[in-house]
């Protein structure tokens, strides 16, 4: 049924944009709200008692928090009102009494902390303080009545702990952060055990804390070699263990258990490819059940056999990879999340006692039936050598016999993560399904820099912005030419963050290697990106210095100016389309409008477009749509492929032009209907 009604209700799109399509034109084009607008329901949650079931789902189209009795999904009730703003994070208090989430307004990123009362409804403002970001450092099964949160409203760099008692909302002060300590880890009564301090090298020291003061002298540290893969990682519920995710003396990150009292260490995982992803403990005890590497996919490992007992049930039973997404204090009942890739994802109730499961929903029952794409990890060498990680996903009817390659070459959208320390990973990727079912290959390739794959892995994009990093996305483009998989004139770049400054760097840098590209809030200027990022990363900026440059020296402002595509903006030949959140805190609005008047000065084209109540990317659906159709359009006149029309969309967001209307297909006309 979800089929027929998919192919009737694409038909008119389909025959709108057949004019400029170049292949696919029997696959239906699939809506683009189907794909970014708000998910029917997602993050399902099981109170820690289990008696209750809560996910997020539109409440009068804006992502709200939603309660239901465990034995009655179907008796389902809003909680939240937020109307303009969507929740995108939240979490069950101890005592499963209220849950609890966070919100910021116009993606400033000052988050505050909320508690619903589940039984009342009632809501409260838990940190009701002014430009601060508050964090929640710790919460116990043993001790129901209180949390630990971290409040930087005495100063916006540091974090000061308090503990938040949950029935009268009172705070009470903990620990006042005037040692620039970047994090805290508690143990399960909710005492601070170790604070974490930023090293002159970039590195890490790693504190004890006992009676909430901190030694003098720290326990552990590590250089910049090892600092975003080397990190306490929580204790057991005696607080006798502390794990650590680990790569000294090693590349990758290994699961450690140290013994607290004898600092004695133990290897309980490793894997030479990649860090340790992540793991199950059990809610009794702490202690590490199972664990997952992530290399090309995520692979599970169990260490304990009524563990391997689930594991093996749920991959015989699932289609697609599977992340446990929340367990109950007595561990009977888990929340399950199955990713096809090929269908949109479906979380599950599973009894564990009973091995079964109960469909509890479908995230996006719209794309039952709908053209999904395969998504296929690559390994791509550098042309020193190295190997990125990578993700392609190919435009539907183009690869006949499903070997991964497409019959004949198609059109090619590079998309380039952010961070730049982070990764792209297998799984559902809702713009890798837009933009194939588009008519073009997307290709996300993991580049020097990328974390989860070693210390060494990351190491080499010290200093390389613009360079050696950029080197890494040309070598996966010619990767893809001499494969067959495109062609060297139809290949477009696009990413958010640093993937916006891959874009700008890539069309300023490499003028003649893209036909065209979509950065979405990329810095332009390395120097005034460090400038203004926020106070409370002030513990990474050290970090920020010896990996990217150091604006303190004049050899480092040398090369910071040399990195930063700004400087030869007037190279850029190519159609350039650029997004930006007003409120950004991290890339600020004026890194767009620096190379927007760059090129505006030179009268090189360029289109603008900003949203004032959005920040590091498009939170609101309605914005995100229409930031998309832009860009489809966009990419259409660039590269050849299809397009559903602009239509309304900007009517409902609230995107403003700023410049260069003209040079984007349909978009001064969709100006003019508003």
């Amino acid at each position: 049924m979800h089929k027929v009604i998919l192919l009737a209700a694409d038909l008119t799109t389909t025959a709108v944009a057949a004019t400029a399509a170049t292949a696919q034109t029997d696959v239906p084009l699939i809506a683009r709200e189907k794909i970014f607008g708000n998910p029917s329901r997602v993050n399902g949650r099981l109170s820690p008692d289990g008696k209750w079931l809560s996910w997020i789902a539109p409440r009068d189209g804006v992502l709200n928090i939603h309660v239901a009795p465990a034995a009655d999904a179907g008796a389902a009730k809003p909680l939240t009102n937020e109307r303009q703003r969507p929740i995108r994070q939240y979490f069950w208090s101890p005592d499963s009494r209220q849950i609890l989430f966070i919100n910021d307004k116009g993606g400033d990123e000052n988050f505050l902390l909320y508690g619903l009362d589940v039984a009342s409804g009632a809501q409260r403002t838990l940190t009701p303080f002014e430009k601060t970001r508050v964090q929640v450092l710790g919460t116990s099964n043993a001790v129901k009545d209180r949390i630990l949160v971290g409040i930087n409203n005495r100063d916006p760099r540091w974090h000061d702990v308090y503990s938040l008692d949950l029935a009268t909302a009172k705070l009470t002060p903990v620990l006042i952060n005037k040692g620039g300590y970047s994090s805290f880890l508690a143990d399960e009564q909710l005492r601070i055990r170790a604070a974490t301090k930023a090293r002159q090298d970039g590195g890490s020291e790693f504190y004890r804390v006992t009676n909430n003061v901190v030694e003098a002298t720290p326990f552990e540290q590590v250089t910049l070699e090892d600092s975003q893969t080397t990190a306490p990682a929580g204790f057991t519920k005696d607080g006798k263990t502390l794990y650590w995710l680990d790569s000294r003396g090693r590349d990758t990150a290994a699961l450690i258990a140290q013994n607290v009292a004898s600092g004695r260490k133990s290897v309980i995982a490793e894997n030479a490819k990649a860090d340790i992803s992540s793991a199950l403990s059990n809610p009794a005890t702490g202690r590490v059940e199972a664990y997952a590497v992530n290399y090309l996919k995520t692979e599970w490992t169990p260490l304990d056999p009524k563990i391997k007992r689930d594991l093996d049930f749920l991959k015989s039973r699932l289609k697609g990879e599977f992340a446990v997404t929340s367990r109950t204090d007595a561990d009977d009942r888990w929340i399950v999340a199955d990713d096809p890739v090929v269908a949109p994802s479906t979380a599950y109730l599973y009894d564990r006692k009973a091995q079964s499961l109960t469909k509890l929903y479908t995230t996006r029952p719209e794309l039952e039936g709908a053209p999904l794409a395969a998504m296929y990890p690559r390994e791509i060498k550098t042309r020193d050598g190295m190997t990125m990680v990578s993700y392609l996903t190919l435009p539907p009817g183009s690869d006949a016999d499903g070997d991964g390659r497409p019959e004949k070459p198609v059109p090619l959208v590079l998309l380039v993560h952010g961070g730049p320390w982070g990764r792209d990973a297998y799984g559902y990727n809702g713009t890798h399904q837009w933009l194939a079912n588009r008519g073009y290959a997307v290709l996300s390739p993991n580049f020097r820099a990328s974390t989860g794959f070693g210390k060494k892995f990351i190491s080499a994009g010290d200093l390389q912005w613009g360079t050696k990093m950029h080197d890494d996305l040309i070598d996966a483009v010619d990767w893809a030419i001499a494969g067959g998989v495109t062609s060297a004139d139809k290949v477009a770049i696009m990413g958010g963050s640093y993937g916006g400054y891959a874009t700008l760097a890539g069309l300023a840098f490499t003028p003649d290697k893209f036909a065209c590209g979509v950065d979405i809030v990329g810095p332009s200027n390395l120097q005034t990106l460090l400038q203004t990022i926020p106070p409370y990363w002030t513990a990474l900026r050290t970090q920020f210095y010896k990996r990217m440059g150091d604006p303190t020296t004049a050899e480092g402002l040398a090369l910071l100016k040399e990195r930063s595509p700004l400087y030869k903006a007037d190279q850029i030949r190519k159609p350039l389309l650029i997004g930006q959140g007003a409120n950004d805190p991290r890339v600020n609005v004026k890194e767009s409008e620096q190379i927007v008047e760059a090129m505006k000065a030179k009268n090189i084209p360029v289109t603008y477009v900003v949203f004032p109540d959005e920040g590091h990317g498009f939170a609101r659906p309605v914005n995100n749509i229409a930031f998309n159709a832009v860009a489809e359009n966009f990419l259409a006149n660039c590269l050849g492929g299809r397009a559903e029309p602009i239509g309304d969309t900007l009517k409902a967001s609230t995107a403003q032009v700023q410049h260069g209307a003209e040079f984007a297909p349909g978009l001064a006309e969709a100006i003019g209907s508003r």
